[in-house]
């Protein structure tokens, strides 16, 4: 059986990337019916680098010491490029909080995955 606690904390991250870009698409679903220009646009506050560190300072107290622990794994890998929009210190934060979100999909966690998006950008 699969154990998310061996797995490369990038490739979580690169799974709680569409993980989080999933909640954000369905939260705009819900808030800007019938105007997908607009959603898209909108999207862009939410899944940036930027934004995922604001979010993640709403969320951090929030979070487990399982999902602490699964944060500081990721947050703390070396990763290949940094984008030019974001401090590289910024960016493994953001890394370290997609982290979770893939950990967490992967333990079929994802009530808990709303529960953590939520307290970022509640309703």
């Amino acid at each position: 059986m699969f154990d998310p606690t061996s797995a490369n904390s990038l490739m979580l991250a690169y799974l709680g990337d569409a993980v989080w870009e999933t909640l954000v698409r369905e939260r705009l679903f819900f808030e800007v019916p019938n105007n997908p220009a607009k959603a898209n646009a909108l999207a862009l506050e939410y899944v940036t680098a930027a934004s995922q560190v604001k979010a993640l300072e709403k969320i951090l107290p929030h979070l487990t010491d399982e999902e602490n622990d699964v944060y500081v794994r990721g947050k703390n890998t070396k990763t290949q490029n940094t984008p030019k929009s974001v401090s590289r210190y910024d960016y493994r934060k953001a890394t370290g909080l997609e982290a979770v979100f893939g950990y967490n999909y992967l333990l079929k966690r994802e009530e808990r995955n709303r529960e953590l998006f939520s307290f970022a950008f509640p309703v």
